[in-house]
């Protein structure tokens, strides 16, 4: 066994969150008065914590609207958008498959610690809440956002695990890039927010395309 610590973004990676993301960046644009972007862009930031995404995509943003978009688009997101969300299928599989090989499971993600943990307490895996799969978290309000490697590197060092025995899965080019940074191997999903150019220009060990796809993968060559 290659890797004995699997590190997972969330948002778009192990949860089909990318439209609720774009849906509530949007609503929440238009409720501030900011310009309504078109979807590509907010599906660029995803994966960075809330204020540098905000930032990214309205680069004028004062710090009274970013605290205004802070919280409406976090009320958007749990309240007020219509779409859809829900595990990927076949995670709700993957995660105990993982965890019988022997293997650690994490996550690294830019979501706000209190979105995760609500995230962790809605959705369940064997009749139990999600967060039972996972041995350690980290989110971007707690350390740095992506592509900066910290919260990696805290991960590691909270596990006790050697970087070239993990691997990080994530769906954007900054969870890719934020893992290349300290020589940690990738993997890549294209069903979330990054395309398979922008995703296979970062190098990664393999594009998979679905949860099935990834957990032969790692079974196989992991």
């Amino acid at each position: 066994m290659k890797y004995q610590l699997v590190i997972f973004d969330w948002d778009g990676t192990l949860v089909d969150s990318t439209g609720r993301i774009v849906d509530s960046m949007q609503l929440a644009a238009a409720e501030v008065g900011l310009p309504v972007v078109p979807d590509s862009a907010v599906q660029n930031i995803i994966g960075l914590g809330l204020p540098e995404a905000l930032r990214t995509v309205w680069p004028g943003i004062c710090d009274e609207q970013l605290d205004a978009m802070t919280q409406v688009y976090a009320r958007n997101f749990v309240y007020d958008s219509k779409v859809s969300m829900d595990f990927f299928s076949g995670v709700a599989e993957l995660l105990p498959a993982l965890r019988s090989q022997g293997r650690s499971l994490a996550v690294a993600t830019g979501k706000s610690r209190k979105g995760l943990s609500r995230m962790f307490t809605e959705l369940f895996v064997d009749g139990a809440p999600v967060s039972e799969q996972f041995a350690a978290s980290r989110c971007a309000d707690e350390t740095r956002s992506k592509p900066d490697p910290l919260m990696l590197r805290e991960l590691l060092t909270e596990l006790g695990v050697a970087v070239d025995r993990a691997v990080m899965v994530g769906d954007t080019s900054w969870d890719l890039d934020m893992a290349a940074a300290i020589g940690m191997d990738t993997v890549a999903m294209s069903h979330g927010a990054h395309d398979d150019e922008v995703l296979r220009a970062c190098g990664p060990k393999t594009i998979c395309h679905s949860i099935a796809e990834l957990k032969a993968w790692i079974t196989q060559y992991g």
